[in-house]
């Protein structure tokens, strides 16, 4: 992988990492076109790992303020987090060896979660019940966390659109999700990205670490422009052209790419 290969997948992966289209979707099919060997290269399976954190360091940085002084998003953060600890770390070796490349997985997640989003989002357009995180009932915040359990074992799926959809079937409104899917994911990457380091860093080509730290720059800085612009798409929109992109763009993947 060069450089200018990791700035590219860097800002691909700030592009979609907020949007319920699954980056990891995007950057496999990203890597399978600029030629990089994504299901047998080690270090390319941890740099779309580790770029992941660049991008949601971004949510940090916006979001500081109401992490420091709200303990009942605290709360919500912590149940949440219990089920994606158990699945991920549970399952990271089968996931990173087995799962993380596998194009058929990618195509069926992409189309499948699309399908669901695009039913979710009609059919509880008029049953939404809390339009901040703090109202959800804790029980609601540990159903949200299995649901980015299984965006991990299912790449292609999509950690923001998987806890989106988790949290409108909680009764969230849309701009309510998708903002306790930005916030969800800080622990959940921070942990993701500093086991899979601690697992992998020693077999890292010289190099790595400076690929790696431009593809993390690159993400945190185009993931600070689009999570503002979501959220303020999502509170005059449905989720209905993601979805409908989600599927488009799965097709489009099984017809290249499968074999």
């Amino acid at each position: 992988m060069t450089f200018w290969e990791a700035i590219l997948l860097g800002v691909l992966e700030g592009l979609t990492e907020f949007l319920p289209i699954s980056s990891t979707g995007h950057l496999t099919l990203a890597s399978h076109l600029l030629g990089i060997p994504i299901e047998s290269d080690n270090f390319a399976k941890s740099f779309l790992i580790v770029i992941q954190l660049g991008a949601i360091l971004a949510v940090l940085a916006l979001y500081l303020p109401r992490f420091l002084r709200d303990l009942e998003v605290w709360k919500r953060i912590a149940l949440a987090f219990i089920p994606t600890g158990v699945i991920g770390f549970g399952l990271y070796r089968l996931i990173k060896d087995r799962i993380l490349g596998n194009d058929l997985i990618v195509v069926c997640a992409l189309i499948g979660v699309g399908v669901l989003l695009l039913f979710v989002d009609r059919w509880l357009q008029n049953h939404k019940r809390y339009d901040d995180v703090d109202q959800m009932p804790l029980a609601q915040a540990m159903l949200i966390g299995v649901f980015q359990g299984l965006a991990a074992i299912f790449p292609g799926t999509s950690r923001s659109g998987a806890t989106i959809v988790g949290g409108m079937l909680s009764g969230l409104s849309r701009r309510a999700a998708a903002e306790f899917s930005f916030i969800l994911a800080v622990p959940t990457m921070l942990a993701a990205s500093g086991y899979d380091l601690l697992q992998s860093a020693s077999t890292f080509p010289k190099e790595g670490f400076g690929i790696m730290a431009t593809g993390f720059v690159a993400a945190f800085i185009t993931a600070l422009l689009t999570v503002r612009w979501l959220l303020g798409f999502v509170s005059r929109n449905t989720f209905v052209p993601f979805a409908i992109y989600r599927i488009a763009l799965g097709l489009v993947y099984a017809a290249f790419f499968l074999r």
